[in-house]
């Protein structure tokens, strides 16, 4: 049994506001520890309903350098570090069995919801095959394009309802509730990994019942971005701007294709005007 859980960190309890996911900020450091111990409880959570699984844990926020290795369940590997295949999902392959998202956000657009966003404050939406998409959904479809089931995932209120609707049988664990991009009710620390752990090992034990989200190709895909960055996706092969200056489009043969130029986009998004 192979077993990726994909950690961010806008989702984990406590956690409101930029100053406690951005490595320059003051409060990151305790960011990253909450991170860490909310990744650890989904780790106890597998090993307690599969005790011989291998476990992956994908350090997914950011530099993917957040998880604090030195306190990580040593019964886990640790993926981290970028650029690397699939962003998010480093690690995913086709052996893998089940994947868990933990400490996710909603996508750009949606809410009320913790700091959500797609990538990157530069990705004003994305839709695929005319579905809107933030980072909950891409994932989860890109995992199924590899036929590995989303079985949970956790993070406030508005990221549970964009993932249940997508991925209904799956368990969601809300662990605050959000009133804005930057507030929230929230669990305390000890209370979330309690319920993460139970969630963690309930969605494993019935896995079977949950099925991979496969978006069948070709798939059209379009992407609202600032101007500037519209004029630099352009350069790519196959992508187009749409009317109105700030969407691009482009046609993938399979959503594996559609992901990675995603990805390429969101790093284009991080370039600002000379």
């Amino acid at each position: 049994m192979n077993v990726l859980i994909s950690v961010d960190m806008e989702g984990i309890s406590g956690i409101v506001h930029p100053t406690e996911t951005n490595p320059d900020r003051y409060d990151y450091e305790r960011g990253r520890a909450l991170m860490t111990a909310e990744a650890n409880a989904a780790i106890a959570g597998v090993l307690e309903a599969e005790p011989s699984a291998t476990v992956l844990v994908t350090d997914a926020h950011g530099p993917f350098r957040n998880l604090l290795p030195e306190e990580l369940d040593r019964r886990a590997h640790l993926v981290r570090g970028k650029p690397r295949p699939l962003g998010m999902l480093g690690g995913l392959d086709e052996h893998t069995d089940a994947v868990m998202l933990v400490g996710y956000h909603a996508r750009a657009g949606g809410g009320p919801a913790v700091l959500a966003h797609t990538m990157n404050d530069g990705i004003l939406d994305v839709r695929v095959a005319g579905r809107p998409m933030g980072e909950i959904g891409l994932n989860a479809a890109m995992a199924g394009h590899l036929g590995a089931p989303v079985v949970l995932l956790s993070g406030d209120d508005a990221a549970c309802a964009e993932f249940g609707a997508l991925v209904p049988a799956a368990v969601t664990v809300a662990v605050k509730h959000a009133l804005g991009q930057a507030a929230a009710v929230a669990l305390h620390p000890e209370e979330a990994r309690e319920r993460l752990r139970r969630a963690a090992a309930d969605a494993l034990a019935r896995r079977a019942g949950v099925s991979p989200l496969a978006l069948a190709g070709p798939l059209d895909v379009e992407v609202d971005l600032y101007p500037h960055t519209v004029d630099l996706a352009t350069l790519v092969p196959g992508v187009s701007r749409a009317e109105g200056g700030r969407t691009i489009t482009f046609t993938a043969a399979h959503f594996a294709d559609a992901y990675r130029l995603i990805l390429l986009i969101g790093q284009l998004a991080g370039i600002k005007p000379a």
